[in-house]
C-alpha cells in the first residue's frame, strides 16, 4: 500500500500515464514511469516532453528532486509499492473490445509483483474486467488478492487541454476487490488527489467511467441530429444552442461536429454495448448514438460538394485544406480524430488534400491511418493558404487567426462555428456551416 514514503509505478505513460506520473513526484512521492516505447523513457529521463500541453519544465523539475524516473525494464517493477496501469483499450475492427494491450501488460508485470503491491488498473473498459483479467491472473501466479496484494479499479478522468482541471483536482473513483483493496486504493488515490470516491465493487467503477462517456456520447449526438433537421429548416444549431443555454437549470450545452475523436467518446460506450449482449441486452440507445455520431463525416463532405458546387467546380480535382487535425482544441493529441476519416473521404473523390494544424507539425504513424504518416502541416500564411479551392475547418485552436483565414481563403466550410465573429455579409459570401 502506498504511502509518501512509497515509490509509485505508473505503466503507459501517454496522454494518462505522464500527467498522473507527474501528479505523484509533484506530491513528494517517488514516481517510476514504465513504457514499451524507449523513446518516451529517454524523453523523460532527458527532461523532454512529448506531449504539447505537458511543459519540459513540469518533467526537468521533479527529475532534478529525485522524485521521476522512466524506464522500459519491466523487472523494475518489484521496487514499486503500487502500479497503476494506463494501457490503450481500443476497439478492433468489428468495434469489439481489444483487451490486448491490458492482457500483454498484465502478463509482462506478473513476473515482477510481489506480496504487498497494490495494482490499479485506470484503463476504460467494460464491467468485470478487472476481475476477469487482473484478479484470476494474479490469483493463477500464487497470490491472494486482498490477503497479500491488492487490486482496483479507478478510471482515468484526464481532460487534456483543459486549464481547470489538472489530474489531482479532478475527483477520482476507485472500487476495489475486497474491502482491503478498497483501503489500499483509497490510500493510494488519496495520497495525491484532493477528493477520493469509493464505491462498493471495480465493476461498479469501471461502469461509471463509460457512464460518463456515453452520456456524452449520447448528448453529442442528439445535437448532431438536430444539426441536420436544423440545416434543413434553415436555422443556426449554434444559435439554438446558445439561446438554450441561458436556462439556468435542467440543460448542459454540447456542441454538434465532423464526428467523434479522442480515445474515449467513440470507443467506450461500445465497450458495454459489446458486454450487455452476454446478459442478452441491446442498448439500442447507446448504439444509435454511434451510428448518428459515425455518418457525422459523411454529411461533412456533402457540405464540401456543395459548396465547391456554388463555385462551379467539383471534388475531383479541387485543393482541401483542412483547419486542424487534433480532434479536439489546444492539444496534439489526434486519436481517432474526425479529420482523418474526411481527408480520407475527400481524397478517394478525388481531391488533393493537405492540412494545417499547429499542435500536430508531422503526422505519427497511427494503426488506423498510418497511409498518412509524415505527411507536414502546412504554413500558416496567405500565399499557400489562398491557393486551396476549399478550407474545412474540424478543429479550431486559440491560436489561430479567424479574420486572417477567412481573409486568405476562397471559400470556407466551418463545421465548428469558429465564424461566429466573422461580419455576416462576409460569412454570407465565402462560408458553409457543416
Amino acid at each position: 500500500m502506498a504511502t509518501k514514503s512509497g515509490i509509485i509505478g505508473v505503466v503507459g505513460l501517454g496522454y494518462v500515464g505522464l500527467p498522473l506520473a507527474l501528479a505523484y513526484a509533484n506530491g513528494g512521492l517517488k514516481t517510476l514511469g514504465f513504457d514499451i516505447d524507449e523513446a518516451k523513457s529517454d524523453a523523460i529521463n532527458a527532461g523532454e516532453s512529448y506531449i504539447k500541453h505537458i511543459p519540459a519544465s513540469s518533467i526537468t523539475e521533479q527529475l532534478e528532486s529525485g522524485k521521476l524516473a522512466a524506464t522500459t525494464d519491466f523487472a523494475r517493477l518489484s521496487e514499486v509499492d503500487a502500479i497503476i496501469l494506463c494501457v490503450p483499450t481500443p476497439l478492433d475492427e468489428h468495434f469489439e473490445p481489444d483487451l490486448s494491450y491490458v492482457v500483454s501488460t498484465i502478463e509482462a508485470i506478473l513476473p515482477n509483483l510481489r506480496a504487498g503491491q497494490t495494482i490499479s488498473l485506470e484503463s476504460t473498459t467494460y464491467p468485470g474486467t478487472t476481475e476477469e483479467e487482473l484478479v484470476t491472473r494474479i490469483e493463477a501466479a500464487g497470490f491472494e488478492v486482498g490477503k497479500n496484494i491488492f487490486v482496483v479499479y479507478s478510471p482515468e478522468r484526464e481532460d487534456p487541454g483543459n486549464p481547470e482541471f489538472a489530474a489531482t483536482n479532478i475527483p477520482k473513483v476507485v472500487g476495489g476487490h475486497t474491502e482491503a483493496c478498497l483501503e489500499c486504493g483509497k490510500a493510494l488515490y488519496g495520497s495525491v488527489f484532493e477528493q477520493v470516491v469509493p464505491v462498493s465493487s471495480t465493476q461498479v467503477a469501471e461502469l461509471t467511467k463509460l457512464l460518463e462517456n456515453i452520456y456524452r456520447s449520447v448528448n453529442i449526438g442528439l445535437v448532431n441530429e438536430l444539426k441536420l433537421v436544423a440545416d434543413r429548416m434553415g436555422i443556426d444549431i449554434w444559435e439554438v444552442i446558445q439561446a438554450a443555454s441561458t436556462k439556468p437549470f435542467g440543460f448542459k450545452a454540447f456542441y454538434p461536429g465532423p464526428g467523434l475523436g479522442g480515445h474515449c467518446i467513440p470507443i467506450d460506450p461500445f465497450y458495454l454495448t459489446w458486454k450487455a449482449r452476454e446478459f442478452g441486452v441491446h442498448t439500442r440507445f447507446i448504439e444509435l448514438a454511434g451510428e448518428i455520431n459515425r455518418a457525422m463525416p459523411a454529411h461533412v463532405v456533402r457540405r464540401c460538394a456543395d459548396a465547391l458546387n456554388q463555385q462551379k467546380k467539383s471534388v475531383n480535382g479541387s485543393k482541401v485544406l483542412l483547419v486542424g487535425l487534433a480532434y479536439k482544441p489546444n492539444v496534439d493529441d489526434d486519436r481517432e480524430s474526425p479529420s482523418y476519416e474526411l481527408m480520407d473521404r475527400l481524397t478517394e473523390m478525388g481531391a488533393e488534400v493537405s492540412y494545417h494544424d499547429p499542435y500536430v507539425p508531422v503526422i505519427r504513424p497511427t494503426r488506423e491511418h498510418s497511409h498518412w504518416a509524415g505527411a507536414r502541416s502546412i504554413p500558416w500564411d496567405q500565399a499557400p493558404i489562398s491557393r486551396f479551392d476549399l478550407v474545412v475547418i474540424s478543429t479550431w485552436h486559440d491560436c489561430l487567426n479567424i479574420s486572417e483565414l477567412v481573409n486568405w481563403s476562397n471559400f470556407i466550410v466551418d463545421t465548428r462555428n469558429a465564424t461566429a465573429t466573422v461580419p455576416a455579409t462576409t460569412r454570407q459570401a465565402k462560408v458553409m456551416k457543416a
